[in-house]
C-alpha cells in the first residue's frame, strides 16, 4: 500500500525572495536524492484561508520505504540543517489510498 507523506509549511523567509527559492531548490535537489522518493512535487497555497503557503509532497511505495526515507542520512541533514531553523511553522500528514 503506498504512502502519500506531505507538509505544508511556512517559511521565516521573505515571500519571493531569494532565500526561499533556494530553500525549495534544495530540497526538492536533496529529497529527490533519496531512494524511495517518487512523485515530488512543491505547491504553493492560493488560499487565504491558510499561512502555511507551501506543500512538499511525495509518494512512497510502502513503508519500508518511507521508515528507510525518515532514517536516510540526506533526510536527517536536511532537516537538521535547513529545516529546523528556517520553518516558522509546518503540518505533517501522512495518507494511504481507501
Amino acid at each position: 500500500m503506498s504512502i502519500q507523506h506531505t507538509v505544508v509549511f511556512r517559511l521565516v523567509h521573505e515571500a519571493g525572495s531569494a532565500a526561499e527559492a533556494e530553500f525549495l531548490d534544495t530540497g526538492r535537489a536533496t529529497l529527490t536524492a533519496i531512494p524511495g522518493v517518487t512523485e515530488f512535487a512543491i505547491n504553493q497555497q492560493v488560499s487565504p484561508k491558510s499561512d502555511l503557503l507551501w506543500q512538499f509532497t511525495m509518494v512512497f511505495a510502502d513503508q519500508a520505504a518511507y521508515d528507510a526515507y525518515n532514517t536516510h542520512p540526506l533526510h536527517v541533514g536536511f532537516v537538521e540543517a535547513r529545516w529546523v531553523p528556517e520553518v516558522a511553522a509546518f503540518q505533517e500528514y501522512d495518507f494511504v489510498a481507501r
